[in-house]
């Protein structure tokens, strides 16, 4: 099974928790046992797994990440996003999670996070496949 969302982002670098919605999406499935890949199709976004419990997780990784990757660092890329591409690069575009019956397999304080790093001005699409 294959299913679309979309996530609408208001900030150039943000995290956004997408957790719920994956659960959502492998619950309508009924697989009980298998595996799921959430996708992002956009070349300055990205999707990762880490801490949901502690919101200064999340602002400690944009903070350390705009350290290793600044917004201007004369780049050479006409359209003023190479830190996105960047940023998407070594985030990751993808995560494959294992699903057990019939919920993601997840640590018990990981989340699953949409990661922009554009500010686009339309809404994000993400791509969730489930397989038995």
């Amino acid at each position: 099974m294959t299913d679309f969302f979309h996530v609408r982002t208001g900030s150039t670098v943000e995290f956004v928790d997408i957790t719920d919605r994956i659960r959502e999406i492998i619950s309508r499935s009924k697989v009980t046992e298998g595996i799921c890949t959430v996708f992002v199709p956009h070349t300055t976004a990205a999707v990762t797994i880490n801490e949901n419990a502690d919101p200064d997780v999340v602002r400690d990784m944009i903070m350390e990440l705009e350290k290793i990757v600044p917004a201007s660092d004369n780049y050479t890329h006409a359209e003023g996003n190479s830190a996105a591409h960047i940023k998407s690069s070594l985030t990751g575009v993808s995560e494959t999670l294992l699903v057990d019956n019939g919920c993601p397999v997840l640590g018990t304080w990981q989340g699953i996070y949409f990661c922009e790093f554009r500010n686009y001005s339309t809404p994000r699409h993400l791509v969730v496949t489930i397989y038995s």
